[in-house]
Order: structure tokens, then C-alpha cells, then sequence
């Protein structure tokens, strides 16, 4: 924006624009008529009511609020005298419009109740109302819902019938018009903000070193102006240069932040941190591997040893093997998960930990784990899908295997994740008759601006498919309430236990009792969550333990019932490894904790809230979740990049439990960066070669070992180092 500011060609007579004004999160620069949201947002008669074939009783005007509110606006129309029970489509014109777009708020006498004959009767009789009513249009309704809400979900809601176009003033360029006719290199602001980052330092690299076309006339007349636009392109270049070594090339500024992956925004922070050349820094990173490509791995590892050798100290947690094996000095925590962790095996260099024989990482860190050897299994039939077009996928055709487990590689931003993770599931679910459930966070998808594109078609394979299941790392629950027993559903059969006992059937206590949801059995004081909320003065307020139960969520009377000498919160304290041990004769039960254990999830608790379990955890719970009722065959499963945040020997269990799956019938296609995993999958395909506008199609398909003899694939040199 400083650029446009002090070193743009303005047109004649335009005075100068600050920085601000090139910002559309400023109202110096925002559009005017989007606001600067590069879209206007309308209504009309078809969005509001989707079937005119309803009546008005029947909820023909869907735009209205659910529940009480849209009942007392149909009430109010009665009693202005519009026949609620005549389709849409039948009444007079001017009473849908004044329904639809009427400004006016008349109150009118409102009975509740009363048929449409009833209230007449009641209004000629001057009757007392139920209460007064006030009408609001359903177009006055939206829009001032859409504006005003600070509800995510009631946005979302009221969004569904309102109509986004291009904004006809700025042309989706969110900027004010006196901005978008500032120019540098020939392009405005909007234009320049959508070039990939590695087109945009070519754009600026002329500027940069003084031999731009016209440059040697800009310092004639105005070397002041010649001197701000190489100092300011020289910054920019060097910024670009950081985030294009750490693989971020096919990015634009114009990005907007919820689209970007976790590996992508860590990388834009590092990039930031190396930029700003600072010394006597303390680092700490977590996992910044994670969704990273071998070959974007070696670019980020550059990018750390700059940090280091700039007099900077990193302290890096990570389960990247190629990682770990670049650093200095290793502290080794284990030997195991939980209860069974906590203590510091090795600290030292690299070399050291070869001697420590209770270290897990050191088999997988020296090569002394071999993949067990197993038989690749064939295609049984393929999933072809045509024509896919989706962000940088154009018009590819792409064949799937069925009956086998697949991986699918590339470097980041190739397009991976939108061929599986969006096309595959979205025309599955398509064929199937399954709804895909909204990927943003509540309240994100209005950021993220219009939609791209999209296009494709399935032309073989869907016979073979009869069911669709997405792993991902999303939360099992948004609130403490939920816990891995309850979305496992192995706390059904724990409460059905307790019930049985005989102090709880002298009670009559039903397994309704000893559930924290109900009122039965909970606390009455912290309703079941095991804390209240204190509330300061002049904090945030606080959570604290709740002073009656003291956590355990549920009354005196429901924990006095013993199973086995544990009361109900005794177990759900325990962890699913203690647990798998006390219900040793419970078949229901182990089995349910049989599938958690293999998944590598013992040492969690059985009550642990979901808001506390990482994204790998969650995941692998829906896993164990899955394989539980795996008997059925004919299922796809995805999973976007599960080795996430994993460590190598979680990574081997993962593997061999998705191996089972294939085995019991179905098919796993996985988006995967792990090669370990990638060789041994049965078959592969590659999609690059690079990122963004230079990926989105199929650089080889086959198995592992004719995927790392590819010669344009980017990932076959690392899979073939994994193969040997």
C-alpha cells in the first residue's frame, strides 16, 4: 500500500491517496456499495420462497425466522387479512411484494391460535388480543439480520436466501475507484494483490535494481519519488524471496487467511521472523513440518539454519524424522504416551541416542525398524471421475483404485486436498445421496469470498462403492461435554453396568441415571460440566472447580453406587489403558477399548473433554470409532494427511489398522507426505509438478516403486530413498 501511495502513477489531476486508502478494511478505502466485500449481497422473490407451490401457513416464505417469530409473522398476515392458505403462486402480485419488500412495520392485534374465520370474528367483536404483533418485511428481515447479527449461525442461516453478485462499482476489486486508478507496472492494487508471490517478485526485481523501463527518466525529474520506489521494491523482493524459498511461490496476497493451511501460515510467520533479521532470539516451534513435502521439509530446514546462524537459539518439537536428524542437540521424552512418558531419556547430540535402548524414536531414527513385508494387493476395479475442476485442477481426468489403499502425494499447494479432500468427496456423496457437512468454522464461509469454479463427473466405479466416510481431524466435540466415551458410544455400555448393579436396581436407577446430559444423576450446581464459570470484575472471567461435586459431575446419591469398588467418576477417570484392564470381562466393553489401544490412544482418559484433544487424536478416535463397525465392505474411506503430529511408531499402528481395513473389503485413499507411509500403500499418485498454477495434474500413477522410478515427479526421489 506504501507503494501505491508513493510510488504509483497517479492520473492527471488525482490528488496523493494515503496507505490507508488502499486498504479495503478502511472505510478511506473500502468500496462504497460493497463495502468491501467485492460482492453485493441482494434478495429476491425465488431465494426467499424456493417453492411457490406452498402456502404461507405451509412456510412458503423460508426466509423467515424459524421457530416462534416466523409464527407470529404469519399470525400478524392473518390478521391483515391475506389468505395464509392459498399456494404462493395464487395470491394478487401486490401481496406478495408488500409480504417480500414492504418497508412498513404495521402493529397489529395478534390470536394466537385462532383460525383465519376466528380472528375476523374476533376483530369485528374488538376481542382482547393475545398481545400486539409488528410486521417485518422478509427483505427488511434479511438484510438487517445478515448486517446486525453477532450470531455466526443466524448469518449463515438468513445467507441461504439472500443472492451474492460481483459488485457492479469496484467489479469484485473491494477498493474505492480513486485507488483502482493508481497504477505500478501497469497494474492496480486489486490486480497486482492476485499475482502468485513468485510472478509478483519478477514484477518488482526491475524496480529492485534500478533498471526498470522509464527509470532512468523518474530520476531526472523526480529522484525522490526514484529513490522511495527502489527502496520500498527492494524490501518487498526481499520479503517475497523468504516465503518463496519456504515453498509458498504459488500464494497471492490477495490469500485470504482461513484458506490457508496450518503449514502454510506457520511457514508465512517463520518467513516473517527470518525477514526481520533479529539475533539473541529464543525460537520455539511446534511441529512446523506438519503438511509438509520432503521437498518443502529441505526449505524449511534452510530457513532454520538462517535463524541459527543469525545468533538465534530454535527449540523445535517434531516427529519428523529428516527433522530430528538436522538438529544439534536432541532431548528424547518417553519411553511412552501419558502415564507411562514424563521422563527425559537422552538429551545430547543426534549420534547419542543410537544407545538407548528404551527410546522409541530410535529404531525409526537409525533405520533399525524394517517395514514388515507384505504382498501388494491389486485393484480390484477403478473409481474413474472426468472432467474435475476445483481451485487449480482444470478439466483432469483421474482414475482411483477400488479394494486397495492408496496415498496420494505432491508438494504442498499441488493440489492434493482439493482433487481428494473436496472433488472425490463431494461427488461421492453426490452419488450417494449424502449430504457433505460445511468445512468452515462457523461464520467463515461469508470470508471467504466467492466461490471458485468447480466441475466434474463420475463415469465408472460407484457400483463398487456403497458407503462414504471422511476421517478428519476436526473436533469429535465442540464443548467438554463431549469425551471419547461418549463419541464412541463405549459409555453406553459402561452406564448400562452401573444400572445393573444391584444397589442401583434396589433404586431403580435406570442407565439414564449416571449420564452427566441428564438431571437425574448430575450435579445441579455445574449441571453436569464439573466446573463453573467466576466471573471478575475487571478479567476475563475464570473456570473452577465445581464447589459441590468437586469435578466429578455428577450427586452424592449417583456415586454411591460402586461397580467393582469405582463409582462412575472413578471410571471415567481412568485411562483407556487402566480401563481395558478393569472391564477384563466385559466382551462390549474391551472391545470398544480393544480398537483405542491399537490406534495408540491408551493413554488418554475415558472422561477426557474433547476441546482438549489434538487434531491427531481426534482422528485417530474416529478411526477406532470406524473400525468397530468395519464388517460392511464396500466402503471409502479418506483421510487428508492422518500422520499428522504423529510420532513413527503411532505412524505404524495407523498404518496397520488401515491395512485391516482394505483387508475386511474396503478402500482408503489417503492425502500423505510421510513416505514411509506412501511406500507402503499399494498404489500412488502423484500430483504436481509444483505448486498452485504450475500442479493440478497427474504426474504419475502406479505403485510405489514405478512412482519413484517417475523422472518429472518431485516426490519420486524421496520415495525412492524410503523404498532402498
Amino acid at each position: 500500500r506504501m507503494l501505491y501511495s508513493r510510488a504509483g502513477d497517479y492520473p492527471p489531476g488525482q490528488p496523493l491517496l494515503y496507505a490507508e486508502s488502499f486498504s479495503s478494511n478502511t472505510p478511506e478505502g473500502a468500496c462504497p456499495k460493497c463495502h468491501g466485500l467485492g460482492r453485493v449481497y441482494d434478495v429476491t422473490e425465488r431465494s426467499m420462497v424456493p417453492d411457490d407451490s406452498l402456502s404461507i401457513r405451509d412456510r412458503a416464505i423460508a426466509a423467515w425466522p424459524p421457530a416462534w417469530h416466523g409464527q407470529n409473522l404469519r399470525d400478524i398476515v392473518t390478521t391483515l387479512g391475506i389468505d395464509v392458505d392459498r399456494p404462493w403462486r395464487e395470491l394478487p402480485k401486490k401481496d406478495r411484494d408488500w409480504l417480500l419488500y414492504t418497508e412498513e412495520q404495521p402493529t397489529v392485534p395478534v390470536y394466537a391460535g385462532y383460525t383465519p374465520a376466528e380472528v375476523r370474528r374476533a376483530l369485528k367483536r374488538k376481542e382482547e388480543p393475545s398481545y400486539m404483533g409488528t410486521f417485518t418485511g422478509a427483505k427488511k428481515y434479511v438484510l438487517q439480520t445478515f448486517a446486525n447479527t453477532e450470531s455466526p449461525a443466524m448469518k449463515r442461516r438468513v445467507s441461504r436466501y439472500m443472492v451474492s453478485t460481483e459488485c457492479p462499482v469496484c467489479h469484485g476489486k473491494r477498493l474505492r475507484l480513486e485507488a483502482l486508478r493508481v497504477k505500478f507496472a501497469g497494474l492496480d492494487i486489486a490486480d497486482m494483490s492476485r499475482l502468485p508471490l513468485k510472478r509478483l517478485a519478477e514484477v518488482f526485481r526491475p524496480y529492485a535494481e534500478g533498471r526498470a523501463r522509464g527509470g532512468a527518466k523518474l530520476k531526472e525529474e523526480h529522484p525522490e519519488k526514484a529513490i522511495v520506489t527502489q527502496r520500498i521494491a527492494q524490501d518487498l523482493e526481499g520479503r517475497l524471496g523468504v516465503l518463496i524459498a519456504l515453498g509458498l511461490s504459488y500464494l497471492s496476497l490477495e490469500r485470504s487467511t482461513p484458506t490457508l493451511s496450518p503449514g502454510e501460515l506457520q511457514r508465512l510467520r517463520l518467513g516473517t521472523q527470518v525477514h526481520s533479521n533479529l539475533f539473541g532470539v529464543v525460537y520455539v516451534l511446534d511441529e512446523p513440518s506438519a503438511g509438509l513435502h520432503p521437498a518443502d521439509t529441505e526449505a524449511l530446514l534452510t530457513a532454520l539454519d538462517r535463524l541459527k546462524s543469525s545468533g538465534n537459539s530454535l527449540f523445535v518439537v517434531e516427529h519428523d524424522l529428516d527433522v530430528i536428524r538436522h538438529a544439534d542437540w536432541i532431548v528424547d521424552v518417553g519411553p511412552d504416551a501419558g502415564e507411562h512418558g514424563g521422563e527425559v531419556l537422552y538429551s545430547g547430540p543426534p549420534g547419542g541416542l543410537e544407545q538407548v535402548k528404551g527410546s522409541r524414536t530410535r529404531p525409526f531414527l537409525f533405520g533399525d525398524q524394517a517395514a514388515p513385508d507384505r504382498a501388494a494387493r491389486r485393484p480390484a476395479s477403478w473409481l474413474r471421475l472426468a472432467e474435475v475442476t476445483r481451485n487449480n485442477l482444470h478439466d483432469l481426468d483421474v482414475a482411483f483404485p477400488l479394494g486397495v489403499f492408496t496415498t496420494v502425494t505432491g508438494v504442498s499447494g499441488s493440489g492434493k486436498s482439493s482433487l481428494v479432500s473436496q472433488a472425490l468427496v463431494e461427488l461421492v456423496a453426490g452419488h450417494l445421496g449424502h449430504d457433505i457437512p460445511a468445512e468452515e468454522e462457523e461464520g467463515e464461509e461469508l470470508e471467504r469470498g466467492s466461490a471458485t469454479e468447480v466441475g466434474g463427473r463420475i463415469v465408472e466405479g460407484m457400483d463398487r462403492v456403497r458407503r462414504l466416510v471422511r476421517v478428519d481431524q476436526k473436533p469429535i466435540g465442540r464443548t467438554p461435554r463431549s469425551n471419547l466415551a461418549t463419541y464412541t458410544g463405549l459409555f453406553d455400555h459402561v452406564r448400562k453396568l452401573f444400572a445393573s448393579t444391584k444397589a442401583a436396581r434396589a433404586r431403580r436407577y435406570d442407565a439414564g441415571r449416571f449420564s452427566f446430559n441428564v438431571a437425574k444423576g448430575r450435579c445441579e450446581t455445574c449441571e453436569g460440566e464439573g466446573f463453573v464459570m467466576v466471573e471478575l470484575l475487571f478479567l476475563p472471567s475464570v473456570y473452577a472447580p465445581c464447589p459441590t461435586c468437586h469435578g466429578t459431575r455428577y450427586n452424592a446419591k449417583t456415586l454411591e453406587i460402586r461397580y467393582r469398588e469405582r463409582n462412575i467418576a472413578e471410571v471415567l477417570g481412568m485411562t483407556v489403558d487402566a480401563a481395558w484392564e478393569f472391564f477384563a470381562d466385559e466382551p462390549h466393553v474391551r472391545r470398544s477399548l480393544d480398537v483405542l489401544r491399537n490406534v495408540g490412544v491408551g493413554y488418554l482418559r475415558l472422561g477426557q473433554p474433547a476441546t482438549e484433544l489434538s487434531g491427531g487424536e481426534a482422528q485417530r478416535i474416529k478411526l477406532a470409532t470406524e473400525l468397530q463397525r468395519m464388517a460392511r465392505g464396500d466402503t471409502l474411506y479418506i483421510l487428508d494427511e492422518p500422520t499428522t503430529g504423529l510420532h513413527a511408531a503411532d505412524v505404524e499402528r495407523l498404518v496397520t489398522q488401515l491395512d485391516g481395513l482394505v483387508d475386511a473389503g474396503n478402500t482408503v485413499i489417503v492425502v500423505e507426505h510421510d513416505m514411509r507411509v506412501v511406500a507402503r500403500s499399494d498404489w500412488v499418485i502423484d500430483v504436481g509438478p509444483g505448486a498452485g498454477e504450475e500442479g493440478g495434474r497427474v504426474v504419475a500413477s502406479g505403485a510405489p516403486a514405478e512412482v519413484a522410478a517417475s523422472p518429472g515427479s518431485r516426490t519420486a526421489p524421496y520415495l525412492a530413498r524410503s523404498l532402498s
